[in-house]
């Protein structure tokens, strides 16, 4: 039996349209035959989604108990008995109630599948395993209904249902998703409008990486070598040497021509990881090719063009920057060179050849490593010296051999010497070994000539097998030496790395691993001449002082004071002290930032303190002064009741004004340290009465929705108080009277969310600063509605209490107001 295929309807959040679309793929399907059942499908209430099942046939759910409770599941066994072409099943990333055949939903699809019942389902991207941390990040709230990727990755189709934020946002506002009194908390909380740009990007993404694989599995399948340009990749080869900075910014520079192109560095290395580059310099141009938004792989082969243009293939790579060979003239006759190798076996991959400061100026040959060490070779020479007559005498005075075997026995000598000294001993053992086999074994004897054809040609052969033997024995040790220094090598790094992201303070702990690893008595970072930070004692201030100077960059240098640096552990310390100075760059841009914070904050209230005096004490001050004025004029006569008016008017007017003296006095001695803001945990449910009572009649037409299960934030009640009037009279100000404003209470995450909602004229999103600058009422500067203490201060309140004052639009039309303050902990 053929196994079902399966369709997925991916969403970036609930209310798109999955599974509208899945039933009419089913009512399709049934047109044209099929055998279709509806065997689960989830309307939550949604009249249209329910009347677009329509004649399809249903199979009726089972119903489980589950500690007295009854829920209804999808029933497996009918519709495996039904055993019909096609089921619908809504919900792929649902768990079953216990009791059921199958803890998840997916796994009851995949027995479908197994009996040869194709399948149509839905899942949103936030029920996705390996991106449930991050849409919990973005949205504060955690999906514990998981679906393993490859789980939806193995279906024979993804297709994505897809639908603006602001679309889908006006799907809720009109009731076409969640109830009525659910809609303010949903549109406050999961769908905000970042939320949603955020979910529909990584469903966007993620089904776009499903196709990147689709795509290289059917070029695998049918052969295709060639590079398809479905999007542009731009790859750059790193030798390791000074020129890579200037490949990346090249590279860099032509990936930023097309929107969308890939950036990525390859350092190709030897399989016997041994010839490698210079670690401290490839550290700098990984961190630049990270910084110019790339990426920075390092793959190993023997042939370099080979290994680059297989890493180029696949990850369809369209175009390469190679840096022009720095080899001289002279050994370019003999091999052609990375780049044109390159470039010769490309094919339809385009390749930009660089040039650079060194290119064609040859390179500076490397030392070759001793292999043996000197007393090595000095008991090789012994050996020559000893062993050779020894063996000499043996074969003379003992029984007579033939001369192969007489070479035989030279040429196991030779091996001999080989092991125990190395190449150069070996050397003067072979042709030592041969002059001897010549002068006393091979006929004539005793002379340096040869009679046989044989003998001669056996001569020679001695003499090549000695020669390679000895190259070979020579090598091998050479590579076991580098082999054991590089695993020294990356032994220390790893253990540095580790020590380093445990620490609190990276660059302390580098220094300090540094210093313990090679031994030193203290290590010293100058930045510009001037000591950045220091461990041990003594502490050096100059490089006189110091036994060894490594600089980082143009202003960064290491200083280790204790012992002089072997050549072989200069390469390390270079690279640490790369690092160091990538560290102490991130250290003072951090204490940049934390000390610019304050001034920021400070500035910010100093400009809402001013903003307020001279906008908000006017109008208390002239309603005041109009009714004392008026009292003491001797022109006009007022009787009782205008008197009692004018009083009270005044009345009001001072009490506005001592208010809102006493909060600007308590704001000033905040910015001047006097004054702490009070902040003790207070519920919303206890504010926000006391604010509207303040706001007399109007504030009793406002609609208030507080949970009960909401949590008490951490704010100074008083200043909270003041908040909350100022924002919900200017809803009021601006709300129609048959749509008064709406305040909601929510959590968000470790926030508590008030959201003062109205349905006015709104505001124009480019607007939306504008608000909270003084004067700016929508062009509206009539004073004589009252302001309080103005929205630039209100946000400069809100903030001092850890908060945040940020506009919304309204779905349907009009502004929210949201004031965000940190949950008690």
């Amino acid at each position: 039996m053929a196994r079902g295929e399966l369709r997925i309807y991916l969403g970036a959040a609930p209310g798109v349209g999955k599974t509208y679309a899945m039933l009419e793929e089913a009512h399709r399907r049934a047109e044209r035959g099929t055998d279709v059942v509806v065997a689960l499908v989830e309307t939550h209430g949604r009249k249209h989604t329910a009347a677009m099942i329509g004649d399809l046939d249903v199979i009726p759910r089972k119903r489980v108990t589950y500690r007295g409770a009854e829920f209804t599941e999808l029933d497996l066994d009918a519709v495996l008995a039904r055993q019909p072409e096609l089921a619908v099943v809504d919900e792929y990333a649902h768990t079953n109630v216990p009791g059921s055949a199958h803890t998840k939903r997916w796994q009851d699809v995949r027995a479908l599948l197994d009996a040869g019942i194709s399948v149509l389902t839905t899942v949103n991207v936030q029920h996705l395993e390996s991106l449930n941390d991050v849409v919990a990040q973005i949205t504060g709230v955690e999906q514990r209904e998981t679906v393993p990727d490859a789980v939806v990755r193995a279906a024979e189709q993804v297709e994505l249902v897809d639908m603006t934020p602001e679309a889908l946002r006006r799907r809720m506002a009109h009731g076409n998703i969640y109830q009525p009194e659910k809609v303010d908390a949903a549109l406050g909380n999961y769908f905000r409008t970042g939320n949603l740009t955020a979910l529909r990007e990584l469903a966007l993404l993620w089904l776009a990486d499903k196709v990147d694989d689709q795509l290289g599995q059917y070029r695998a399948e049918h052969g295709i070598d060639k590079t398809w340009e479905t999007r542009e990749r731009v790859v750059v080869a790193l030798t390791g040497g000074p020129e890579g900075d200037t490949l990346i910014r090249r590279a860099a520079r032509i990936a930023a021509r097309n929107k969308g192109t890939d950036l990525l560095a390859v350092h190709v290395t030897r399989n016997d990881g041994l010839a490698g580059a210079d670690p401290a310099r490839l550290a700098k141009q990984r961190l630049l090719v990270e910084t110019l938004g790339g990426t920075y792989h390092q793959v190993a082969g023997s042939d370099v063009p080979q290994a680059l243009l297989e890493f180029a293939g696949a990850v369809n790579a369209t175009q390469i920057v190679l840096g022009a060979s720095s080899r001289g003239r002279f050994a370019q006759i003999f091999s052609s060179g990375v780049g044109a190798t390159t470039i010769a076996q490309s094919g339809s991959i385009d390749v930009h050849l660089v040039s650079h400061e060194r290119a064609a100026q040859g390179r500076r040959r490397a030392r070759v490593p001793v292999a043996l060490s000197p007393a090595r070779q000095i008991a090789g020479f012994a050996a020559v010296l000893t062993g050779l007559p020894a063996l000499t005498v043996l074969l003379t005075i003992g029984p007579s051999l033939s001369l192969t075997n007489d070479i035989l026995l030279f040429l196991a000598a030779v091996i001999g010497v080989s092991l125990i000294g190395g190449l150069w001993p070996a050397l003067l053992a072979a042709v030592a070994g041969s002059l001897i086999l010549n002068w006393f074994f091979t006929p004539p004897l005793k002379k340096f000539t040869i009679a046989e054809r044989d003998n001669l040609l056996a001569l020679g052969i001695f003499v090549v097998v000695a020669l390679a033997v000895s190259w070979v024995v020579d090598t091998a040790a050479r590579k076991t030496r580098q082999a054991a220094s590089a695993s020294a090598d990356a032994q220390i790094l790893s253990t540095v790395a580790g020590s380093v992201v445990r620490g609190e303070r990276p660059m302390m702990a580098l220094l300090e691993r540094v210093r313990e690893t090679f031994g030193f008595d203290s290590v010293t970072l100058l930045s510009d001449g001037e000591p950045a930070a220091e461990v041990g004692t003594p502490v050096c201030t100059r490089s006189a002082e110091a036994d060894v100077e490594v600089r980082a960059d143009e202003h960064v240098t290491m200083l280790l004071k204790g012992h002089p640096l072997e050549a072989s552990d200069r390469r390390l310390v270079e690279a640490f002290a790369a690092q160091a100075a990538v560290a102490l760059r991130q250290e003072r841009l951090s204490a940049e930032a934390a000390a610019a914070k304050p001034l920021a904050e400070a500035d910010r209230m100093r400009t809402a303190l001013l903003a307020a005096v001279s906008h908000d004490l006017r109008t208390p001050l002239a309603s005041a002064k109009a009714s004392v004025a008026g009292l003491l004029s001797d022109e006009v006569h007022f009787d009782e009741d205008d008197r009692h008016e004018l009083l009270v008017t005044a009345d009001e007017s001072l009490d506005r004004l001592d208010r809102l003296v006493a909060n600007l006095l308590d704001m000033s001695r905040l910015q001047a340290g006097a004054l702490g803001v009070s902040t003790v945990d207070v519920g919303a449910e206890e504010v926000i009465p006391r604010a509207l009572d303040d706001l007399g009649p109007d504030g009793r037409r406002v609609t208030l929705h507080i949970p009960d299960d909401v949590p008490p934030v951490r704010a100074d009640p008083g200043l909270l108080e003041r908040v909350l009037v100022n924002v919900v009279a200017n809803a009021l100000r601006y709300s129609p009277p048959e749509h008064p404003p709406v305040i909601t209470v929510s959590r968000y995450g470790d926030t508590l969310e008030l959201r003062v909602i109205d349905h006015g004229p709104g505001i124009p999103r480019d607007r939306w600063n504008d608000v909270f600058l003084p004067f700016q009422r929508l062009g509206d500067r009539d004073n004589h509605t009252g302001v309080g203490l103005g929205l630039a201060l209100s946000r400069g309140l809100t903030e001092a209490m850890g908060g945040s004052l940020t506009p919304e639009e309204t779905p349907g039309g009009g502004l929210t107001m949201v004031l965000s303050l940190p949950v008690s902990s």
